[in-house]
């Protein structure tokens, strides 16, 4: 993939990530803010951006949203390499990461 090829899918992430933030924050401000991993005060100012705002802050060069945990454990569990016990099913790997990440987000504030 060339430079420029980056930066355009870099930006459409930016749009992309932007509109799904607002439109979460609008329809449901706890779940958005526990979803997204954003501050109350991120929130407000996503919330309230306009349709130019929004497309001007994705022309950035910059990747808008970040990997919020940069724990090995955690992305084992997501990417379903947990060790099941027992007769536990694979789906339950993404329940404890959840929950592990919960516990993070509730720290943190």
């Amino acid at each position: 993939m060339k430079a420029e090829e980056m930066l355009d899918e870099i930006r459409d992430a930016n749009l992309t990530y932007l509109m799904l933030a607002q439109a979460l924050i609008r329809k449901d401000r706890a779940q958005a803010l526990f979803r997204l991993g954003l501050s109350e005060e991120v929130a407000d100012l996503i919330g309230g951006l306009s349709a130019a705002q929004i497309l001007k802050i994705a022309a950035s060069n910059m990747l808008m949203c970040r990997f919020r945990f940069d724990d090995e454990g955690v992305w084992n569990l997501l990417a379903g390499q947990g060790h099941a016990r027992g007769g536990e099913a694979g789906g339950f790997s993404g329940l404890h990461a959840s929950i592990l990440m919960s516990g993070r987000l509730a720290q943190a504030a």
